[in-house]
């Protein structure tokens, strides 16, 4: 990787207020959670954390959640993946179970983490060769570091529901004149919901859109306004249903979004790696992404033995919980040509709404990984 540290830590600042909602441990937080989180992954990235090193702090994770004590690769590669404890670590619990028992192809040492910032500043201090990130951010950091982000797969679509007690919403029409509780300012779900407003012509005068720092604070209001709207992600859309038997899914953003784009798809988490590793190791890479794909497959076809491996995670504290998430979740391992076209036109809507939203420009074709 260009190790143009400097740039890429003050390119951070600008990753971390733009991350995505994959989940609820997720959301970005308050504008002030999100300060703190930067000046500590900007100290961590200076070196300047005195009880432990970045690598230490990584080993400890990998061993108390019994990941990464797989033997090496004959060919000595142990790829090191990050992931968030949220749908897109949900895909990946059957290959960390594989792994933990010496069953998998590769070598792998798998870190979940609840923040983006902390997957994001370890992968651009090259702590971490393969991350699981908002698919917004992906496309930040192949801008920040001048296209050594390379996208491998999608690993999730939409995971977005707008829940309300009662049945008064059957389309998007009916939220007008509605509050909407979701979380983070500038993130996925934000900048989902208004697209579909946009394109079912209603705009930020017409809905209230009130935001908080993390998803239980969206399932508290929900509690407290009976009349109240409320945007989550799963699994916390899972989590307000059982805490709340008067709430139901209202719609599905992800259908409402294929309703009104026909070019693009709602892709909330996707799979990167490092350029320089990949072309250091692709077979090792290739590996992964098959094995990735098998275990996606298994939790989507395998829900209740996956959510057991999910609980024992801690990626969700029940397994009854998870075992009602995963449907809902998206799971994938969209590839290839497939991967590029949900891909490329999701940023496009998004870079219509933000520039930003993405790194201030679209990625290139080398964004995208064609074995």
């Amino acid at each position: 990787m260009k190790r143009k540290l400097l740039a890429l830590i003050l390119g951070l600042c600008m990753v971390l207020a733009l991350a995505g909602c994959a989940s609820e441990t997720e959301t970005e937080g308050s504008e002030a959670e999100t300060t703190a989180k930067t000046e500590a992954a900007e100290e961590t990235a200076a070196g300047q954390t005195e009880e432990e090193t970045p690598g230490e702090a990584q080993e400890e994770t990998a061993q108390e959640t019994g990941e990464g004590q797989s033997a090496e690769r004959q060919d000595g590669t142990v790829i090191r993946i990050g992931s968030l404890s949220g749908p897109t670590s949900m895909g990946l619990v059957s290959l960390m179970e594989k792994n933990e028992n010496g069953e998998a192809q590769g070598s792998y040492e798998f870190t979940m983490a609840t923040a983006a910032d902390e997957i994001n500043a370890s992968f651009l201090r090259g702590d971490l060769d393969i991350v699981l990130i908002p698919a917004n951010v992906a496309s930040v950091l192949y801008n920040r570091t001048e296209g050594e982000a390379v996208v491998l797969d999608i690993n999730t679509l939409g995971v977005l529901y707008l829940l309300e007690s009662g049945d008064s919403i059957q389309s998007v029409a009916d939220l007008e004149g509605r509050t909407i509780y979701l979380p983070g300012r500038g993130t996925t779900p934000d900048y989902a919901l208004q697209y579909v407003l946009a394109q079912n012509g209603l705009t930020t005068e017409d809905v209230d859109l009130q935001y908080k720092a993390e998803a239980a604070e969206v399932i508290s209001a929900l509690a407290e306004e009976p009349d109240a709207v409320g945007l989550l992600p799963q699994p916390a859309v899972t989590t307000a249903l059982m805490q709340n038997d008067s709430l139901r899914i209202a719609l599905d953003l992800t259908e409402e979004w294929d309703k009104v784009s026909q070019d693009s798809s709602l892709v909330t988490g996707v799979t990167v790696v490092n350029r320089t590793f990949l072309e250091e190791n692709e077979a090792a890479v290739q590996t992964f992404i098959a094995e990735h794909q098998e275990s996606a497959a298994y939790a989507n076809e395998n829900v209740e033995e996956a959510a057991q491996l999910v609980a024992q995670l801690g990626i969700v504290p029940q397994a009854a919980i998870a075992a009602q998430a995963i449907p809902y979740c998206n799971i994938t391992c969209l590839t290839g040509g497939e991967m590029q076209t949900a891909l490329s036109g999701y940023l496009e809507v998004l870079f219509g709404q933000n520039a930003e939203s993405v790194g201030g420009a679209l990625p290139g074709d080398d964004f995208y990984y064609m074995p």
